[in-house]
């Protein structure tokens, strides 16, 4: 284990973390400086979740630092509500957002709440959880909040801001917001949405959440990457909307953006990968970026010209670690055909026609980026 006046110099896995603790409590040399050191690397950082358009907002997916941050492992999160996660001094308002926020299909917003830590000694941890409706999914992700430079960061980034759980110093609002924050819980004066295309003078049906059917939802895609790699291999595609090549998973994202486009996209994406950082300059949560570009939807070569094709066994071999672990966890709604039509939509030009501008939202986290694309406006 190696220090620098207070700051992780190398990543510590938890199983390190542990054996640590337990010499150094036994030996007397562990400092609460030190357990707090600890602590704070756990919680810095972030998980990306996956959930259904329900009323309980079942998890779908989560990667794996889930488990560092509320100690669950995915599998035992997958196919149970997670509102039962959420304190239950707040659980009325967050369903309450929660419907409103598929309702509306409100897209980059972040909303503080409590959510409870599987060790009943660590309780409910404050959070701030990303979430963005993708047309019949919610994706999003959950991080540790803090009041620091990365939460003012992150506030000023996202397109709607909500806190929900009684902490004055997470207070970020808007100039067009109400000044203060309303208290909690917002006064029944406050509670109309911000829309003018609603009837200000109907009363809010609390009582009548109605999720079947749900309300129509824009054409989105959501796109899980692997951060830590050039190519940014994709890990997850959520439907096939506006991708229609076959077999694109461990394709590289650039494969899907027009060549011209490519120079300014990977510098975006280093943008946001450079916000994804936290204090101890370990992967983490970033806010949202925003931009537009041409999408090719079958897709093209991005390597050809840098260095010859690898054969096809190598090219689309099935990944492992974080990668094998996304596709464990990924929804039915995307089907996939043989190597050999990817290979060939990767070697033959896209015609003009095939490409189309679309509007993009990026985000970084401690496992992935996420991406979500629309059509352009």
């Amino acid at each position: 284990m190696v220090f620098s006046k207070g700051r992780f110099l190398l990543p510590l896995s938890l199983s390190l973390i542990s054996t640590s603790i337990s010499t150094a409590l036994i030996h007397g040399r562990c400092s609460l400086c030190f357990l707090q050191g600890i602590y704070l690397f756990i919680l810095h950082n972030s998980f990306i979740l996956i959930n259904q358009l329900s009323a309980q907002a079942n998890w779908i997916y989560t990667t794996s630092s889930v488990s560092d941050l509320l100690g669950y492992e995915p599998h035992e999160l997958r196919g149970r509500p997670s509102l039962e996660l959420v304190h239950p001094d707040e659980m009325e308002r967050v369903r309450k957002l929660h419907y409103d926020t598929i309702k509306q299909d409100k897209a980059a917003c972040l909303v503080y709440i409590r959510m409870k830590h599987k060790d009943p000694n660590k309780g409910y941890i404050l959070c701030g959880v990303s979430r963005t409706i993708v047309h019949n999914i919610t994706v999003g992700s959950v991080s540790y909040a803090n009041s620091g430079a990365k939460a003012l960061h992150n506030a000023s980034t996202a397109q709607e801001i909500t806190v929900i759980s009684p902490t004055p110093e997470l207070e970020f609002r808007r100039w067009h917001d109400p000044s203060p924050m309303p208290p909690n819980p917002v006064p029944a004066q406050l509670r109309k949405p911000f829309d003018d295309n609603l009837d200000e003078t109907s009363p809010e049906p609390e009582e009548l959440f109605t999720y079947d059917p749900l309300p129509s939802q824009s054409f989105r895609t959501a796109f899980i990457l692997d951060r830590f790699s050039l190519r940014c291999p994709i890990q997850y595609c959520s439907n096939s909307l506006l991708i229609t090549a076959n077999n694109i998973e461990d394709r590289s994202f650039f494969d899907f953006v027009a060549s011209k486009d490519e120079p300014t996209l990977r510098s975006w994406i280093a943008t946001v990968k450079g916000w994804g950082v936290n204090e101890r300059g370990q992967p983490s949560d970033g806010g949202f970026g925003f931009g537009k570009f041409t999408l090719l939807a079958e897709g093209r070569d991005s390597l050809a010209g840098h260095r010859s094709i690898e054969p096809t066994s190598a090219r689309h071999r099935h990944g492992s670690g974080q990668a094998s672990r996304t596709r464990q966890g990924r929804s039915s709604v995307r089907g996939h055909g043989s190597d050999t039509s990817t290979l060939s939509t990767r070697t033959v030009p896209l015609p003009e026609s095939e490409s189309f501008t679309v509007d993009a939202i990026f985000s970084a986290h401690s496992d992935g980026l996420i991406v979500i694309l629309r059509r352009g406006t």
